[in-house]
């Protein structure tokens, strides 16, 4: 018997708990219980910065192999469902192949792109805004730009980015109310269709990610269907949903906070501390499971061998002992700043330069535009215990004069 069941790790499986004040409840786990036991599921919940940091960073002692959702404990894969369910060296190998397009290099290429994309959209968001109307900033700038420019870093077709969220959403368990079996069918949509366009890269490849992937061979090996497939869904769901979700939690912020958007329309150097601000603040994946490889010790609790752990990223993020008393304020101009939303360790999460780019300019061109933002109505977010989704976020936006 690991320990004791906690009672308030229970919160954790419900998914009203995200879809509302999910804060609070973390803020209890981690002042009183912050490495707990929870029964029900079989998991200790850790919600402190330093345990999430030094778990994150040990594959040899906590590994993602056995699965890095609660719904995944006690099941086995032929073959990883994603490059974050593998560990090194398998997961040395895989990032290394996708790593190409990534780059820091890469994603400076793609500035012009990001700038013209963002600044088009922006624009027609203040069309919309005019005049006091309401707009869904969810709807009309966070959903849409992440998949336009992800798309175009893979290679995939223009025109198809409704197709291309529902997939997204999909892949993500409890971002919707949709059944299983509509989930399964677009799932399964998905990959027979990116397959079929990696298909096509292999016979006449261009400059893509895509086609990086498609001809790929070391050795004589290429990478099988079900690897292939692997790389693609996890490039195209992490590409978009957790920038997605990160625009929209800045703009909440920023009108949750408006001295904090006049701070950075009066200091334009603090753009950089403001996107790292806003990955802590809205930590767009709340939590990934590691498996306990051999008995160890975790912030002085004894962990046996097998044990799950669920690393709480959006607990971690608040925590006192590492951010201070402000800990639960939204400060642009926060330094040092060692937030935990890109992950830590060897799985931190490949596209942050192309994540950072995003938020930079979308807030550069809010802070353009717009000199107060004011919520219009309930910020719905998802009940998902993976992604920190918003899913509406109606707005007013008082046009800087």
């Amino acid at each position: 018997m690991p320990g004791d069941h906690e009672p308030l790790t229970d919160a954790l499986l419900d998914p009203a708990t995200y879809a509302g004040d999910l804060h609070t409840t973390l803020h209890r786990l981690r002042r009183q219980c912050p490495l707990a036991w929870n029964a029900t599921a079989g998991f200790w919940a850790v919600t402190r910065h330093a345990d999430v940091s030094e778990a994150s960073s040990d594959p040899s002692r906590f590994c993602s192999g056995k699965g890095i959702l609660v719904e995944e404990i006690g099941v086995s894969y032929d073959t990883p469902p994603s490059m974050m369910h593998t560990d090194p060296p398998e997961h040395t190998r895989y990032r290394k192949l996708a790593r190409p397009g990534f780059t820091n290099t890469m994603v400076r290429s793609l500035e012009g792109l990001v700038r013209e994309r963002t600044s088009r959209l922006l624009d027609e968001l203040a069309i919309k805004a005019a005049d006091g109307a309401v707009v869904d900033v969810t709807a009309e700038l966070a959903v849409p730009l992440p998949i336009q420019l992800i798309a175009t870093l893979l290679g995939l077709p223009a025109g198809d980015e409704d197709r291309l969220f529902r997939w997204s959403e999909a892949a993500i368990p409890g971002a919707t109310d949709w059944s299983d079996d509509e989930r399964m069918a677009l799932l399964g949509e998905m990959t027979v269709e990116l397959l079929a366009l990696a298909s096509q890269r292999r016979a006449t490849p261009r400059d893509d990610v895509v086609s990086m992937l498609a001809t790929y061979s070391e050795d004589g090996e290429e990478l099988s269907d079900s690897e292939l497939g692997m790389f693609l869904i996890q490039l195209l769901v992490a590409g978009n949903e957790t920038t997605r979700n990160s625009i929209s939690g800045a703009l909440v912020a920023l009108a949750d906070y408006p001295e904090q958007l006049d701070r950075l329309a009066a200091d334009p150097a603090l753009r950089p501390s403001a996107v790292e601000e806003v990955l802590r603040w809205t930590t767009p994946v709340t939590s990934f499971l590691r498996t306990a490889v051999t008995n160890s010790n975790l912030g002085g609790v004894e962990i046996t061998a097998g044990d799950p752990l669920l690393l709480i990223y959006a607990a971690a993020n608040r925590d006192e002992a590492e951010f201070g008393p402000t800990a639960n304020t939204f400060d642009v101009g926060r330094s040092p700043n060692h937030h935990v939303a890109l992950g830590h360790g060897p799985h931190f999460c490949l596209g942050a330069a192309l994540a950072r780019l995003e938020l930079s300019v979308v807030l550069e061109g809010v802070v353009q535009r717009w000199q107060r933002l004011t919520v219009a109505g309930p910020v719905r977010r998802s009940g998902s215990s993976i992604i920190s989704g918003i899913k509406a976020a109606p707005m007013v936006l008082e046009r800087r004069r």
